[in-house]
Formats: C-alpha cells, structure tokens, sequence
C-alpha cells in the first residue's frame, strides 16, 4: 500500500500542520512517511502545501505528481490539484471557500463546510483537522484513532490549549465525511 497526498491552501490556514499530523499517526503506526512542505515567501495568504506519503513499504521518491488524495482549502488549490489527483482518487474541498464543483466523474469527490463546521467550534482554524478527519474517514489510511493520540503526542506546547477543540474538529470531519 502507498497513498500519496497533497494538502493545499493559503498560507495560515494549516496545510502544513495536517500534513505533519497525518505523518505522525502513520509513522507512530509503523509506516513509511514522507512530509515535504511547500510555500511562498508569505507568512499568511500565500501559497502553502505540503505532500504526505504513507506506504507499507519504502519510499523510492518523495515526489507527489499524481496524488490519490487531495486536500483542497481554496479556489486555487483546486483548480491546481483537482486534475492531478488519480482516477479512484479521492478529493476533499473546502466548500465554504471552494464553490466550484468537480467535473470529474473518476474520482470521489466529498464536499464538506470545513471553514463553516470549524467557525462554529469556535475557531475557523479547525478546518484543516476537519479536511484531515474526513480523509482519514474517506480513507481508512491510518485508524481516525491514531491521529488523535499523534494529536496528544506532538501538538506543540504553545498550541496545547487547542488540544480538546482540535480533537473535535478532527470527529467533526470524520463525522461530515461519512454523510457523504
């Protein structure tokens, strides 16, 4: 098994701390992880994304070309990574942001309110554990679980205050997700 993965947004919305959770659950699972961010020179708004890959087996090359999953935040994400993702794949957008629909019928496509879902938990900086909640539910990559105790294991200090909302946002997507 190796399930390749692209996370992608603006700058500040997460992409990059999504990616390292879902890299800390499967290797804290005994699997082989690739993480390699990407982002502009801007702190916030800019472009950011990073690749994950999670394989039973080594990893020959870090390279993402044609994802199996994709996690889109925002409108250029989208039109980016939509038609790179491979057939069978799954893609995950943002629709409080993303109002565009795939045209796409080889792929599985889940809709989910994430920047809605997270305000309403009371910080819109949920939506990226709420895309994460509803891949690993669409996925079955690593058990939902996991990323919660990799959530325990790693959050950083400055952030551990967010610890219980983060949880509930990674449920909440999971629990969007299996609407779907």
């Amino acid at each position: 098994m190796q399930e390749e993965i692209i996370i992608s947004g603006f700058g500040g919305q997460g992409t990059l701390f999504a990616g390292q959770l879902l890299s800390h659950a499967a290797m804290d699972q005994g699997f082989h992880v690739t993480w390699i961010p990407s982002y502009g020179p801007e702190m916030r708004g800019g472009k950011a994304r990073c690749t994950v890959i999670v394989s039973d087996e080594e990893i020959g090359s870090p390279l993402v070309r044609r994802p199996s999953t994709a996690i889109v935040l925002n409108i250029p994400s989208m039109d980016a990574f939509e038609p790179a993702v491979k057939p069978g794949g799954v893609l995950i957008v943002n629709s409080s942001l993303v109002t565009r629909r795939s045209e796409r019928g080889d792929i599985r496509a889940l809709y989910l309110p994430a920047s809605d879902a997270a305000t309403e938990l009371g910080n819109v900086r949920l939506a990226n554990v709420i895309c994460l909640g509803a891949l690993v539910q669409a996925t079955s990559i690593v058990p939902l679980e996991a990323v919660s105790q990799a959530l325990d294991d790693h959050l950083p200090e400055r952030h551990r205050g967010l610890l219980d909302l983060n949880k509930e946002a990674l449920r909440k997507g999971a629990e969007l997700a299996a609407q779907k």
